[in-house]
């Protein structure tokens, strides 16, 4: 490793490390102790600017690569992630509260999406398509966009950037990269894993700060794509800030109000289990996240029964033990977001089952008391509410359990009825029921009798409706970094057109 100062954490442009111009820093904070992990660098438009250049002027070089050696590049990272994932795994939980198991699973990921992407460059590419004239071969060749700006969330600080980079840089593309805030350390330790490669100055470049910075990579047209991963809020502002500027584009996975459909037939053992895990995993702070339950009234009694009993005694701890279920928020901002939506339901007709928002002290780690510590709050409610928490995302451990009657139907219609359409789940062990789910859910990501969580790297990840714009992430990102050509070639002496067209030229005569 270079041995950044982990005292003050840099910029990483053009191949070195650098301070930002004005000398401002901020901290990164441990959300299990509040305490300070390290001092950073604040990066600004005008380090954005300085990256861009760089990524602008190496984009020949790079590009005029065989995918083969770029991918080399890209190996030499898959086996330091394999080689440190327990090391890196553990900043990952250090720096967002992930549990350890879930910290460690981030960087298996990212290894994963890098193996994919590198492992692609010896893959056949491009499609050969049949020409209705014999004498013409026809076909489509990816080129890459140019400069790719990502921008990604802090509760998967190691994997999205990866899922955004590896294909980015592989199909040929130079990258500007913009860590999320609360996870800064890990954006470092992914760039000293680059600057240990020889790949070319500027091809990778890597900006710390906060939304100003990556305001920047939006705002500068030579970077021909942004790759987004974060709320519906900001990602809806990128689409409407690039949407209208000719030969750009963005690709942003925002979030959800994911739901659950537990029918009549479900199994109950599994749909308490996926319920607890989709619900309360990484502390309700994935996008894929479950905040709503949405239960058979002929199982509900017996559903409800066991979630309850589970919401109030899952693990609430230190996120470096093995034994925790659940770690803290991320930040005190977050605390106050899932207070402020507790608290509305409090207020209203629905009727809270478990509160564990403020845990007694004999239940948080000994001498971490500081943290940003929650416990579940679960509640039942009328899916007719006008509740500002069952429509909107809280990302937290917050959960509505919704009873309804009828067929499955019904059910698929409760999940649908969200302006979102990130993921959902069915549980049932009727097969027409999983079927119609699967036709009928309004969701990029559809699982059965599984919990609503994660997804492969060989899948696509993205929304529809207010949950995603462009390509999904993941293995289908290749469309937002690159654009096709279609390829036609005559084989003939004599020019012939499809779908009849003549190609004879005619000449007046005298």
């Amino acid at each position: 490793m270079t041995g950044q100062s982990t005292s003050s954490l840099h910029h990483y442009v053009d191949g070195e490390w650098v301070a930002s111009d004005e000398g401002e820093t901020f901290e990164t904070v441990d959300p299990a102790t509040a305490e300070t992990v390290a001092t950073v660098q604040m990066g600004s438009p005008t380090e954005i600017d300085r990256a861009v250049t760089a990524a602008r002027e190496a984009a020949d070089e790079w590009r005029a690569l065989s995918y083969i050696d770029r991918a080399e590049f890209l190996w030499e990272i898959y086996h330091e992630l394999r080689e440190r994932t327990d090391e890196l795994g553990e900043m990952v939980s250090r720096e967002c509260g992930k549990e350890i198991s879930e910290g460690r699973a981030d960087v298996v990921e990212a290894a994963h999406m890098v193996e994919l992407a590198a492992g692609n460059a010896r893959h056949p590419h491009g499609d050969v398509v049949p020409s209705e004239v014999a004498s013409k071969d026809s076909y489509m060749r990816r080129r890459p966009r140019g400069v790719v700006g990502c921008i990604t969330p802090w509760n998967f600080p190691v994997a999205i950037p990866f899922w955004h980079m590896a294909t980015a840089l592989v199909e040929g593309n130079t990258v500007v990269w913009k860590p999320a805030e609360q996870t800064p350390y890990c954006g470092q330790i992914v760039a000293e894993m680059f600057d240990d490669t020889s790949i070319p100055d500027g091809v990778f470049n890597m900006v710390q700060g906060y939304g100003d910075a990556g305001n920047a990579i939006v705002e500068d047209d030579r970077v021909d794509t942004v790759l987004f991963t974060g709320s519906a809020e900001v990602g809806h502002s990128i689409d409407e800030k690039i949407g209208g500027r000719p030969g750009r584009n963005a690709c942003c996975e925002m979030g959800g109000k994911n739901a659950i459909v537990v029918t009549e037939q479900a199994d109950i053992d599994i749909a308490v289990h996926s319920a607890v895990m989709s619900s309360f995993k990484t502390t309700g702070q994935r996008c894929v996240s479950s905040e709503r339950l949405i239960v058979h009234t002929d199982v509900y009694e017996a559903f409800k029964t066991r979630f309850v009993d589970l919401a109030q005694r899952v693990t609430v701890g230190d996120p470096l033990e093995e034994e925790t279920f659940m770690g803290p928020l991320v930040d005190r901002e977050q605390v106050e977001k899932f207070a402020r939506h507790n608290d509305a339901v409090r207020e209203s007709a629905a009727t809270v089952l478990v509160d564990r928002e403020e845990l007694p002290g004999a239940e948080l780690p000994e001498g971490q008391e500081a943290g940003f510590w929650v416990g579940p709050f679960v509640y039942e409610v009328s899916p007719e509410t006008d509740l500002s928490a069952y429509h909107q995302e809280v990302f937290g451990p917050h959960v509505a359990l919704v009873e309804y009657d009828g067929g499955v139907e019904r059910g698929v219609a409760l999940q649908n009825d969200t302006e979102y359409g990130l993921a959902g789940a069915i549980i049932s062990e009727d097969y027409r029921q999983l079927n119609y789910y699967r036709d009928n859910a309004a969701v990029g990501l559809a699982y059965g009798n599984l919990p609503c969580i994660g997804a492969e790297v060989q899948l696509p990840f993205g929304g529809v409706k207010q949950s995603g714009s462009g390509p999904p992430h993941g293995r289908e990102v290749i469309e937002a970094v690159t654009e096709r050509t279609a390829w036609t070639v005559n084989n003939s002496k004599e020019i012939r057109m499809a779908q009849g067209l003549s190609a004879d030229i005619t000449t007046d005569e005298e």
